[in-house]
């Protein structure tokens, strides 16, 4: 009897390290993919200006943003009509992860937070650098990973 209980608890040990080994790989996977689709969301945006932005939002009634300087959130249509007015003023954007960190709650939903290095020029040709802390969750769609919802915050 005492054999049998230790061949149990010792397979029971086994098939716990395995599954935490597995989901330790999920995880960095999940975090690998979050990170290339939040690189080239901001290399859309390098590209195409702030109208690429629309090719990450999660356009459902689930997504809510607080922009820098709100002090609560809007709905998805808000935050596309800032970004339509804003596109406009601008006639380029440049956005770099300085600091990027990615946790995984589920296959389709993970957690980022990070600080953003943001550098625009407007139409008349002024440059204006800022650095913004921001926190989001995205989540995996059939078209890849979009924003959720999250906040953003111009760095003193």
């Amino acid at each position: 009897m005492k054999k049998i209980i230790f061949l149990l608890t010792g397979l029971l040990f086994f098939v716990g390290c395995v599954q935490l080994e597995k989901k330790g790989n999920e995880d960095n996977d999940i975090s690998a993919e979050v990170r290339q689709a939040l690189n080239n969301y901001f290399e859309d945006i390098r590209k195409n200006g702030l109208s690429a932005e629309f090719n990450w939002l999660d356009s459902s009634a689930d997504f809510f943003w607080v922009p820098p300087s709100f002090r609560s959130a809007l709905t998805y249509d808000s935050v596309r009509n800032i970004l339509k007015h804003n596109a406009k003023a601008n006639r380029s954007v440049d956005l770099k992860w300085q600091t990027l960190k990615i946790i995984p709650l589920e296959e389709k939903l993970a957690i980022y937070t990070g600080t953003v290095q943001a550098t625009t020029i407007d139409t008349s040709g002024i440059s204006n650098t800022v650095y913004m802390i921001e926190t989001g969750t995205v989540v995996r769609r059939k078209d890849g990973w979009k924003l959720l919802c999250g906040q953003t915050a111009v760095m003193e």
